[in-house]
């Protein structure tokens, strides 16, 4: 680029930053402030709890069909904040999402809603569950969002700064010199900067309308929420708020110099835009369970730099607060892993939830933030034995949060996460294994005393673990249970899902954590032989991991078909070869899905004219003629139906009760009669096994260039193999892994 071209793109971008400087009303006098307010008085006067509400508000919800009910999830914790979507971001939307915890959300919100109620956050939000249950992934979501809101202008946040200028003489400023410089209208807020001798600023961040006194500001914030129609009370932040010790000090100095005149006093105030940034500690904040106190004050009066002040503010002793609880003025902050800490190093956080002040050496410091702390389930075990528990339980609200239990939930978090850092192909299903071995190592055996409907309790019990991570994953229903069970169990799901909810041992409390998960996966990853991170690679790396005596669930005895981990390995790999060996079914094209439904429709017609000794229409013919008894015979040979008449009655039973439950809508056999059709399936697929397994095997020797093949075998192959890669996503490597294991497994006669 020519020196001109350079010049033109730099004096561009120049005009383009100062206009969204402009836009953004960075710089504002106080008077131009208080128009802000009087415009738009409540999102001017928000405190830190109605802040992070409506920050999860703006950028929506939307709801979530699980197989429990309907479930509303805030966009914020999936990262859909508005801004731009390049592949870069779009990577780190899917890897630092939270996944799931839509009942942990809810609770959230809920509790900030009843802060807003309140005035403001008078408890701390206590997030507790295992290692790795996602606690500091919710707290983080929230503040990129917080981050997000504070950019956009409904998010917009201001403080203010004391600006001294100097004389027209370039000395330190004399009160009545700058005075009498100023208009009636006039303020320092815009002076450049070569005319300011000092600024400053506010640490605390404090709102300001803290400047005026309590009964001016109580007059105008409530004149301005009557006009703007606010149906809400003024959070106590502004309304009942005072300034902090150094600004207090500094105003009333002024105040005395001009003898009383607010007016001259504000002349000097300079609101400024401030912006949520967890890099730099403004508004979001992360305290960690070192032994620190998280705020203090230092004398800033000794700085140099400050003293060209007028001799008024010169002679004060100024002491400025500092520390985490002062970075997070105005947002959020977290206190990680709180109760690792000794109760005395945070028991100063006791009168602090309770008057919203913390007590310095030399003032309090007022808290404008939404305090999170997150523990894990031990340490909050041996703090609720403490004796100082009692004092700390109704200034604490607790949210649980344990591992998932929903199998694609936990998919996300690997599919996100890890999938994205290995360099080579990972084979399909691969990460929904690890999910489902993961979900079943936390589930707990079903107590049938805990369901107030005996028969609900008695069908619950009879689960077994991949029976239930099945039912709260994607609410299927087995097939062994026939159709009355069927509807009671799938009317129980919520009562499923909350069944151990309240008891100390809840499910998710314990089990495989991400953590672990993501260090199998990874491992699987660096087995350098392998050209793809297999499910076979994965499961035997799940093997191992169960040998090893490290982690306590493993340690744990096996409860019927509950804990046994390492039966769960083989389970999770039959259910692998289950998927693998439908995919080469329906690849195959030898395989109609849906003929064996029409089958029992075709049955179900035929039984009920053979009852009415009716005929039945014949489509190919065009004639009626006489049900076929030899149809209805060879499905009820496939069905085990020993005796015939009693197995039609009461099918047709069954479908007149569905009828009448449904009127004018077709039978949906598959739902009515899950076992019937799964029975047809296997018995239409196994006569057709031996095709289908020849077909497998013919693809594996395709991708190791076997020359063997005949012609018709090659092309069935290569057909089908298409469709594994183009529709299911394999590579020929992965395709290999998964057929090999198939038809040694499997179709080895």
């Amino acid at each position: 680029m020519s020196e001109g071209g350079l010049n033109a793109a730099l004096e561009a971008i120049r005009e383009d930053v100062k206009a969204r400087f402009e836009a953004q009303k960075r710089v504002l006098s106080f008077r131009e402030y208080l128009a802000l307010v009087q415009e738009n008085p409540r999102r001017y006067t928000r405190d830190a709890a109605r802040y992070l509400k409506d920050c999860m508000d703006r950028f929506g919800s939307y709801e979530v069909e699980t197989p429990a009910g309907s479930l509303k999830r805030w966009k914020v914790f999936d990262l859909e904040l508005g801004r731009e979507n390049s592949g870069h971001q779009a990577e780190l939307k899917l890897r630092d999402r939270l996944a799931g915890h839509e009942a942990t959300q809810e609770a959230f919100y809920r509790i900030l809603d009843g802060f807003e109620r309140e005035g403001r956050a008078n408890r701390l939000i206590l997030l507790h569950g295992p290692n790795g249950s996602a606690k500091s992934t919710f707290v983080a979501c929230l503040m990129r969002g917080l981050e997000a809101y504070s950019d956009d202008d409904e998010g917009a946040l201001y403080r203010f700064s004391w600006i001294f200028p100097r004389s027209r003489e370039g000395g330190g400023i004399g009160f009545t010199t700058a005075a009498d410089e100023l208009g009636s209208t006039d303020s320092f807020a815009h002076l450049p900067e070569e005319r300011i001798i000092a600024k400053l600023q506010s640490s605390v961040r404090e709102h300001p309308l803290l400047l005026l006194p309590r009964d001016v500001r109580q007059k105008l914030i409530a004149g301005a929420y009557e006009a703007a129609r606010v149906p809400e009370a003024a959070p106590d932040w502004v309304w009942t708020g005072q300034l902090a010790r150094k600004n207090q000090q500094i105003f009333q100095a002024l105040l005395t110099a001009y003898r009383g005149d607010l007016e001259r006093v504000l002349a000097h105030i300079q609101v400024e835009r401030f912006y949520i940034s967890r890099r730099y500690r403004v508004g979001a904040v992360t305290i960690g369970p070192q032994m620190s106190v998280d705020a203090s004050e230092r004398q800033i009066t000794a700085d140099r730099s400050i003293e060209s002040l007028p001799a008024s503010l010169s002679a004060l002793t100024l002491f400025e607060p500092y520390g985490e609880l002062v970075d997070a003025s105005g947002g959020i902050v977290e206190f990680s892993d709180l109760l690792k800490r000794p109760l005395e190093a945070w028991k100063y956080l006791l009168l602090a939830i309770e008057n919203g002040e913390v007590s310095l050496q030399m003032s309090n410091l007022p808290i404008n933030a939404v305090m999170v702390a997150s523990s894990n389930e031990l340490h909050l075990s041996a703090f609720r034995q403490h004796p100082e528990y009692n004092s700390f339980r109704g200034r604490i609200v607790r949210i649980r949060m344990g591992y998932l239990l929903d199998v694609h939930r936990e998919r996300e978090i690997y599919d996100g996460q890890i999938v994205p850092q290995i360099p080579k192909h990972v084979a399909p299903h691969t990460t929904y294994l690890a999910s489902l071995w993961a979900v079943m190592t936390r589930l707990r055996r079903p107590d049938a005393s805990r369901f107030a409907d005996s028969e609900v309790g008695t069908i619950v019990a009879s689960l077994t673990p991949l029976e239930k991570a099945d039912l709260l994953t994607e609410g299927t229903v087995p097939a062994r249970f026939d159709a009355d069970q069927a509807k009671i169990l799938a009317g129980a799901i919520p009562e499923v899902e909350l069944e151990a909810a309240t008891v100390s041992d809840y499910e998710g409390i314990s089990g495989a954590s991400p953590r672990e998960i993501r260090m199998l996966l990874l491992d699987a990853a660096a087995s350098y032989e392998e050209p793809c991170v297999s499910p076979v690679t994965l499961l035997s790396r799940m093997a191992e991991f169960c040998e090893r005596d490290d982690y306590e669930f493993l340690k744990a005895q096996p409860d019927g078909p509950y804990r046994d981990h390492r039966a769960f390995v083989e389970q999770v790999r039959e259910r692998w070869l289950d998927i693998v060996e439908a995919e080469l079914r329906a690849a195959s094209g030898l395989i109609d899905e849906q003929s064996p439904l029409t089958l029992f429709d075709r049955y179900v017609t035929h039984v009920s004219h053979w009852v009415k000794k009716e005929r039945v229409f014949n489509p190919v013919t065009g004639q009626d003629e006489e049900p076929d008894v030899d149809l209805m015979s060879g499905v009820e040979k496939s069905l085990d139906a020993d005796d015939a008449q009693a197995f039609r009655n009461e099918l047709l039973g069954a479908v007149a009760a569905w009828a009448i439950d449904h009127p004018e809508q077709d039978v949906d056999y598959e739902s009515l009669f899950p076992h019937f059709i799964d029975q047809l399936r296997r018995a239409y697929f196994d006569e057709r096994r031996t095709q289908i397994g020849e077909i497998g095997g013919a693809i594996v020797s395709l991708i190791q260039d076997d020359d063997d093949l005949d012609d018709a075998m090659r092309e069935a192959a290569q057909q089908a193999l298409q469709v594994l890669v183009g529709v299911y996503g394999y590579e020929r490597s992965s395709a290999k892994v998964a057929l090999g294991a198939l038809v040694d497994e499997r179709y080895q006669d």
